[in-house]
């Protein structure tokens, strides 16, 4: 048993894509706020919530073109001042409950700059820690829709390291890479799968990442498709560890996470994989045997 563990809980929330319906973003800010109480019930100390959770706008509503044509996102369609109204008391909340709170939101910059596609990480005190911005977009959010971010982010809870990914960024694994570099402990991966049909080979990358990289990772997506893919956290060796459940329902997942440092396999694992690497840039043998290729 690790010697020091941190309690994380994973969220799978209801799919809200209309920015413009005043009534649905209350909704969201309302579901998240209850899911962060039962978190804190359960003596979490993060909780970790899906792309878009407060809204993940609809390609087709905000086009110009819309509604049966994508076209160039209209971004004054949004309701901003409602959101802002709602991450504000998530953010109140988060300080009363002095619980960590990351979640998916559509981030505004200085028109006519197109926003972010971002995960806020809230901290205990009630504050915005950090930001990490979707890197990897789809060929529909960087034409029409979003800038897109350019660097990992990671911060610390009692010790623990956590990095963040978001959407298409869990087809990637170089990022993952990247933050075992970083050291991280977990990767907080929030996604949408925005389509009628979830797409069943998203978790079977992520198990992957967890595995190769050999630290934890929570996944959060959206309750309708939990049937076929609940949200969950995957442990080192790539298996889950804890899910939500699959009724299509919203919920939370609750586990103690043990520091990726104190795992058995983690440390020689990344020290023979970096040695490894390293190794791949030696000079080769001065030795035809092994540099013709073409015979036996």
């Amino acid at each position: 048993m690790p010697e020091s563990t941190l309690r994380l809980a994973v969220a799978q929330t209801s799919s809200y894509d209309d920015p413009r319906d005043i009534d649905q973003l209350r909704a969201s800010g309302n579901e998240l706020r209850r899911l962060m109480r039962q978190a804190s019930a359960a003596g979490a100390r993060v909780v970790h919530f899906t792309e878009g959770a407060t809204c993940f706008p609809s390609k087709y509503v905000m086009s110009v073109d819309g509604p049966d044509q994508v076209g160039d996102a209209d971004w004054s369609r949004f309701e901003w001042d409602v959101l802002r109204e709602e991450l504000a008391s998530i953010a109140a909340l988060a300080g009363e409950l002095k619980l960590w709170t990351v979640l998916g939101s559509v981030h505004r910059l200085t028109e006519p700059t197109r926003p972010h596609n971002s995960q806020y990480v809230i901290s205990d005190q009630g504050a915005v820690a950090t930001r990490y911005d979707e890197r990897t977009l789809s060929n529909t959010k960087i034409t029409y829709m979003y800038t897109p971010g350019s660097a990992p982010v990671t911060f610390e809870v009692d010790g623990f390291r956590f990095g963040c990914a978001l959407g298409m960024d869990v087809h990637f694994p170089e990022l993952f890479h990247a933050y075992e570099r970083l050291d991280v402990d977990c990767v907080l991966v929030s996604h949408n799968t925005a389509g009628t049909e979830p797409n069943t080979g998203t978790p079977t990358e992520a198990r992957g990442h967890a595995a190769t990289n050999t630290y934890w990772i929570s996944y959060a997506v959206i309750a309708n498709h939990s049937p076929a893919i609940p949200s969950g956290v995957i442990n080192p060796y790539g298996e889950w560890a804890a899910q939500c459940v699959t009724d299509g329902s919203s919920s939370i997942a609750v586990l103690d996470m043990g520091r990726t440092a104190d795992h058995p396999f983690s440390p020689l694992a990344r020290t023979w994989r970096n040695k490894t690497r390293a190794g791949l840039s030696d000079v080769p043998l001065a030795d035809d045997r092994s540099t013709v290729r073409t015979g036996f």
